[in-house]
């Protein structure tokens, strides 16, 4: 197989913080959290459920009554995790355990620091630095012998949280999406046609949808085409490196039969509409790679719209 044949891989990181509003019985929770104390939720059939859940298990209705159970429990079952992932509570070897705490019924999840934990063991609460962060207020549970007790502490009511969320993975290109990333770098745009319903795929499919036969035939597209939906972007949020209002539409290339999403600029947002013939502008070959951010945006071409029934198949 020679270097062009080899299907491409890359590390991807998938990232963003995802802030909510905690409603009342979470927001008591959190803020209890936040002051070093425990609380859980009694339902209808007695049981103390930690941490609460806004509704009944069993009847569905919402809890209301919060109780305040110990910073000590007991580890019910556990796994080891000996090489730590980047963000996890702690940074050497330690354990994933489901632990009861003493006044509650139900188990909750947190780390233990140790490399084994054991059902059975008794374990307190090691409290965070922070204040307000939700569960991560507990840094983690340790042996109970081996943690001092902790005095609860005055904090003000937390009713939002953020929550980083995180995803780390290599993606390994089929051939045929290799082959498209590839002809990218060339300043290519490179499909794939079903033999059976000569539909064109960009970026290409291994197997045809519709048919579920093998693409074969790689054909190369224009850098032009048209505006099929679209959506204009008018709020801010982090790491946006546009300033709103801007375009964020799907484009269909001529000749293709999927479109795929990018950004069309060069005009007012509120210029762009469906069927607005647009063109690639592409950055500068020193600065392409396998990707198709090699195309900057589209940007209108000046040509008379498209007929609504040539792209009424493809919204």
């Amino acid at each position: 197989m020679s270097v062009d044949q080899v299907p491409l891989s890359a590390p991807l990181d998938i990232g963003f913080d995802y802030t909510r509003s905690l409603g009342p019985t979470l927001s008591r929770f959190v803020t209890g959290l936040a002051q070093r104390r425990i609380l859980g939720a009694r339902g209808s059939d007695g049981r103390v459920h930690v941490p609460p859940p806004e509704y009944d298990p069993t009847t569905g209705e919402p809890l209301t009554e919060l109780v305040e159970v110990a910073h000590t429990g007991t580890v019910t079952t556990w796994c080891a995790q000996p090489e730590p992932l980047a963000g996890q509570p702690l940074q050497h070897p330690f354990c994933w355990a489901m632990i009861t705490l003493d006044g509650a019924d139900t188990p909750m999840l947190h780390a233990v620091d140790a490399e084994r934990a054991g059902t059975g063991m008794r374990v307190r609460a090691r409290w965070a630095d922070t204040q307000g962060d939700g569960i991560r207020d507990i840094a983690c549970f340790a042996p109970i012998e081996d943690e001092p007790a902790t005095e609860p502490r005055d904090a003000e009511p937390v009713t939002m949280i953020t929550t980083p969320v995180r995803l780390s993975y290599t993606h390994s290109a089929s051939p045929e999406e290799s082959r498209y990333l590839r002809g990218l770098a060339e300043g290519r745009l490179l499909g794939q046609r079903c033999p059976e319903c000569r539909k064109v795929y960009i970026p290409p499919r291994g197997a045809c949808p519709t048919d579920g036969v093998p693409t074969e035939d790689e054909v190369e597209l224009p850098d032009r085409g048209i505006v099929t939906t679209f959506c204009i972007v008018n709020v801010p949020f982090l790491g946006q490196r546009i300033k709103p209002p801007y375009v964020a539409a799907y484009i269909l290339l001529d000749g293709a039969d999927i479109a795929f999403l990018h950004l069309v600029l060069g005009c007012a947002a509120e210029e762009v509409r469906m069927g607005m013939r647009v063109e690639a502008a592409w950055k500068p070959p020193d600065e392409w790679g396998t990707t198709l951010e090699n195309i900057d945006h589209f940007e209108p071409t000046g040509e008379p719209d498209a007929p609504y029934d040539t792209y009424a198949r493809h919204l």
